[in-house]
């Protein structure tokens, strides 16, 4: 019965979300602006709907119910409760309910809490947000029922992929679908003020809080995917330029560019066409992820690849949304005012550069993405790899930082680029001092010693605009400022440190045996079978010493067996200055096992950046949050005051 109380509340959501669209779009015009009252309480109502579809699945998974065929293809009855409940999402199906219950909820929180816009614009972007939900709707229930029912219920169940039965599937997908829907917000609102000639500060003060949660949410989903894929996969790597890891990317540096461009049109009303323009482009490449992953394209552990005719459903949406977004804004290009000028030495400008410089990584990463697909379709088999990204982004990364490094210093509007000069050497000779330190004690590559450069001028600029303020008065989006472009830094060591500096050895040895790597010293104890709630394991006892006290590590070879799949379980050893990392081999005969180590050096510094930089974000929410409250506050103050 919950799979179709499920199905039912699916059902009365996407004909509530067809009904926003329609009364939106009718509102829009003058004989139909009574159809205007609907919109709210049918997004608000239809949010519910939704949510009550998806936690009807998740009961189904958590209870196993396998007469269901989507629980009975990706569940079964003996796996941890975790990971029924996290494979609810952990399939095509399932993780498309999630997405339009997100969407569906952000379109009840816009119809519940906006209050800032015009009223015709609000039903405008209600329209947008139910014409972009249709779309999903059709696909969930006319291509990917997830409660449709067998004939004859499962025995058992098939399971889920053992390398997706890992607590980062718990958190990774769901915050990459929240950023998703964040910038399907954000088009929507771009989309209603194109309609209603209403790209003003007011539009992007109400737009900016979506496209701050979507990037918060972005930046936290890429680095726990990152962090999963580092210690799950067992190669001892960060970031491999997998297809599926630049969809996700890819709207992220969007996402990264239209948030500044949005908070300079909400303070200083500057940039109202990058800030419409991004909009859609942040919105077009949500959407062109979620085709690669779910079009069969690509053949990877996580995607969803699926038929064909799926994919060319996505397609055929991606192409209605962005095409007539863009054909909208080219309709409407000509009514959207220039809004305040600025001179080239000023903040503005140099918030501009670095959009185009993250325009032009975008367009690095898309092309590298994209052209071997399009090879491969044409019978040719291209691959592009670190060779191609590292050296080709680097040429645009790398003035990006020195601009990130000086633009928070220059002031609105209008500055003398001298006032700067002082702070602007310094760091310039820090930077040069670190280069030419690396590249005479290590044989770091010349990225890599850039890289390290870069970290300590930015760790100084980042703290700069806090120079001789008292920072009790310092406003709370300033100190999210700080905390984001710090956390940069810090990520840029890591990311140079490990590049620059890591070491690797392969080795085949019998117990007692050792091998050497970096600083420690790994000794082979023995290796003996262990078992799990769900799989059997062979592991290996590795003694590890630097010196001092020696360190045991476990890595593991599971077998499961629903399904029949083998995993590699890495052990890690964090201290400060980096971790070892260790991971178990195949036997080698003669009682040898192989053993394959990585001592990587302030790796770990790369996800704690990440999270430097969400906290930021975090941070300038809450300002932003105490100061829109203190404003409206003031302003019933100022009323009530007028009014006696």
């Amino acid at each position: 019965m919950t799979a179709e109380i499920g199905l039912a509340a699916l059902w009365m959501a996407a004909a509530l979300c067809l009904l926003q669209f329609i009364a939106g779009a009718l509102a829009l015009r003058r004989q139909g602006a009574e159809m205007g009252l609907i919109t709210r309480p049918a997004a608000i109502v239809q949010g519910l709907l939704a949510v009550t579809a998806f936690a009807c699945l998740m009961w189904l998974f958590a209870i196993t119910d396998l007469s269901v065929e989507l629980v009975a293809a990706n569940s079964h009855s003996d796996k941890p409760m975790l990971y029924k409940l996290t494979g609810t999402w952990g399939n095509h199906e399932g993780s498309m309910l999630l997405w339009v219950a997100v969407m569906a909820l952000s379109g009840a929180a816009i119809a519940a809490l906006e209050t800032r816009l015009p009223e015709r614009t609000m039903q405008a972007v209600l329209a947008a947000q139910g014409a972009v939900g249709t779309g999903f709707y059709a696909f969930l229930i006319g291509s990917s029922n997830p409660f449709a029912r067998l004939d004859t219920p499962a025995a058992q169940g098939a399971g889920l992929n053992p390398l997706l039965q890992d607590a980062g599937l718990a958190f990774h997908p769901p915050t990459l679908y929240i950023g998703y829907v964040g910038l399907s917000v954000a088009f929507s609102f771009v989309v209603g003020a194109l309609v209603t000639r209403q790209v003003t500060p007011d539009f992007a003060r109400a737009m900016r809080p979506w496209v701050l949660g979507a990037w918060i949410f972005l930046t936290l989903g890429i680095a726990a995917g990152s962090w999963w894929a580092y210690y799950e996969l067992g190669w001892g790597g960060w970031w491999f330029w997998d297809p599926v890891e630049n969809a996700s990317l890819m709207p992220w540096l969007a996402a990264t560019a239209l948030l500044h461009s949005v908070s300079v049109l909400a303070a200083r009303d500057a940039l109202r066409t990058w800030t419409v323009m991004l909009g859609v482009v942040a919105f077009s490449m949500s959407m062109l992820g979620t085709f690669l992953v779910r079009s069969g394209v690509l053949t990877s552990v996580h995607t969803f690849a699926v038929d064909p005719e799926r994919g060319a459903f996505i397609l055929v949406l991606l192409a209605i949304y962005i095409g007539g977004a863009l054909a909208l804004f080219a309709w409407r290009a000509g009514a959207i005012s220039e809004g305040k000028k600025f001179a080239v030495a000023s903040r503005e400008s140099a918030l501009v550069f670095n959009n185009i410089m993250l325009s032009a990584i975008l367009g690095v990463v898309l092309l590298g993405t994209l052209y071997p697909l399009l090879a491969e379709a044409l019978g040719d088999r291209v691959s592009i790899g670190p060779p191609y990204f590292n050296p080709v982004g680097a040429v645009f990364a790398l003035p990006m930082f020195a601009v990130m490094a000086v633009g928070p210093l220059l002031r609105w509007r209008s500055d003398r680029a001298a006032r700067i000069s002082k702070p602007a050497i310094f760091m310039a000779l820090a930077g040069a001092v670190v280069v030419v330190a690396g590249a005479l004690t290590s044989d770091a590559g010349f990225l890599s010693l850039v890289g390290l450069a870069f970290a300590a001028v930015l760790a100084m600029a980042s703290v700069m605009p806090l120079y001789g303020r008292r920072l009790r008065l310092v406003p709370l989006a300033t100190w999210g400022m700080v905390l984001a472009h710090f956390g940069v830094a810090v990520m840029l060591f890591g990311m140079a440190s490990e590049s620059g500096f890591s070491r690797e050895t392969l080795a085949a040895v019998r117990a007692g045996e050792s091998a050497d790597i970096g600083p420690y010293r790994v000794t082979l104890e023995g290796v003996e079978p262990v078992a799990g709630p769900n799989w059997t394991a062979l592991e290996a006892r590795l003694s590890a010493s630097d010196g001092g006290m020696p360190v045991m590590l476990r890595p593991q070879s599971r077998t499961f067996l629903q399904p029949d799949q083998t995993t590699t379980e890495s052990a890690l050893l964090n201290r400060w200055n980096g971790q070892l990392y260790a991971v178990l081999g195949q036997a080698a005969g003669e009682g040898r096992w192989q053993l394959r180590f990585w001592w990587k050096p302030f790796v770990t510094l790369i996800w704690l950046g990440a999270l430097l930089i969400a906290l930021g974000g975090i941070v300038s929410a809450v300002g932003h949050v105490l100061r829109s409250r203190r404003q409206r506050h003031r302003e019933e103050m100022a009323t009530g005051e007028s009014i006696a």
